[in-house]
């Protein structure tokens, strides 16, 4: 056996054991949402960056601290507000009086994990501080470029646009989102569930880490090295060139949706227990990486169509790459 495959191998058997331990943790508190989990966990193996939107109330900030809490590692919290900021998020140079010389003090965003809650308060000077860092992993500040610690990710929660006291963000800054998923109500007994064992106290009081910031860096890692074929490659390329072209589209994906896209499919392909990535892969992950990437055209809304209703016609009418003989 190749080497190389060997260790991917044994790399696989050890992110089953941490992610099934993540998964066990962060369902003990985010009631009734398997996948909304399974999706967090998957763009966190993928090295992006997640956007959780629904309305208040149904655990959009449990489940940005839940998954915070499952790792052993730094841990910044965000609260997003109209009078926020840049220098709050990045950092600010502060003269030294007994140096006589400029010192930098790391802003909230130098952390493994930074949970931004309520991105869509803040104003769109402040929610552009986080462009630097998500794509880049760095920051700079008076002409001084600083790195951010490996892993990094932005977990961050919004509330729906039309809610008062909030600001869209631009296509620029939410396109750094590699997934937006939206929690949705539970169940009626997953709700029952939640009100037994949430009543008395926060759940998160007693949940600790399975896992460290080195362990997850290496899984992230794992996930670069699955093998992906040429066929797939070009299957996420016809899928993103056909949000270009589609009539009911007046903005497509960018290239950078196409690499998140193929980036995310790796990640679940590994959660699935593959070294490789298949078709189904992708077409599982297009609506959350790529809905929030798109615009409609007016066409489309005033018909009542929805992102993910476009994007589903999309991936009915892409050929699917045949599997190898």
């Amino acid at each position: 056996m190749d080497p190389v495959v060997a260790d991917v191998d044994v790399d696989l058997e050890r992110l089953h054991a941490v992610t099934a331990a993540a998964q066990r943790a962060m369902t003990s508190v985010i009631e009734g949402k398997d996948e909304v989990v399974r999706t967090a966990l998957t763009v966190l193996l993928a090295g992006g960056h997640l956007l959780i939107e629904d309305v208040p109330g149904v655990g959009k900030t449990m489940l940005a601290k839940a998954l915070a809490r499952t790792v052993d590692s730094t841990v910044r919290r965000i609260q997003f507000t109209p009078d926020l900021l840049p220098s709050d998020i990045t950092g600010v140079s502060v003269f030294n009086q007994d140096t006589h010389a400029f010192e930098f003090r790391p802003g909230a965003v130098f952390a493994n994990v930074v949970v931004g809650d309520e991105i869509n308060r803040a104003s769109p000077k402040t929610q552009s501080a986080l462009l630097e860092a998500m794509e880049e992993r760095q920051v700079t500040v008076d002409g001084r470029t600083y790195p951010l610690p490996e892993p990094f990710i932005v977990m961050a929660t919004q509330n729906p646009f039309e809610m008062e006291g909030t600001y869209p963000l631009p296509e620029a800054q939410r396109d750094r989102f590699m997934a937006r998923i939206s929690m949705g109500y539970p169940d009626p007994a997953a709700e029952l569930r939640m009100l037994a064992s949430h009543g008395s106290g926060s759940p998160l009081a007693a949940l600790r880490p399975v896992t460290d910031a080195a362990t997850i860096a290496d899984l992230v890692r794992t996930v670069e090295r699955l093998h992906t074929a040429p066929a797939v490659h070009q299957y996420v390329v016809d899928l993103v060139t056909a949000t270009r072209t589609s009539r009911y589209l007046r903005l497509g994906a960018s290239p950078r949706a196409g690499l998140q896209l193929l980036r995310a499919a790796r990640a679940h392909a590994a959660l699935a227990g593959r070294d490789h990535v298949l078709p189904d892969d992708v077409q599982h992950l297009l609506a959350p990486v790529l809905a929030h990437r798109v615009i409609l055209t007016a066409e489309a809304e005033l018909g009542g169509a929805s992102a993910a209703d476009v994007l589903s016609s999309i991936v009915a009418a892409v050929r699917v790459p045949a599997a190898p003989r």
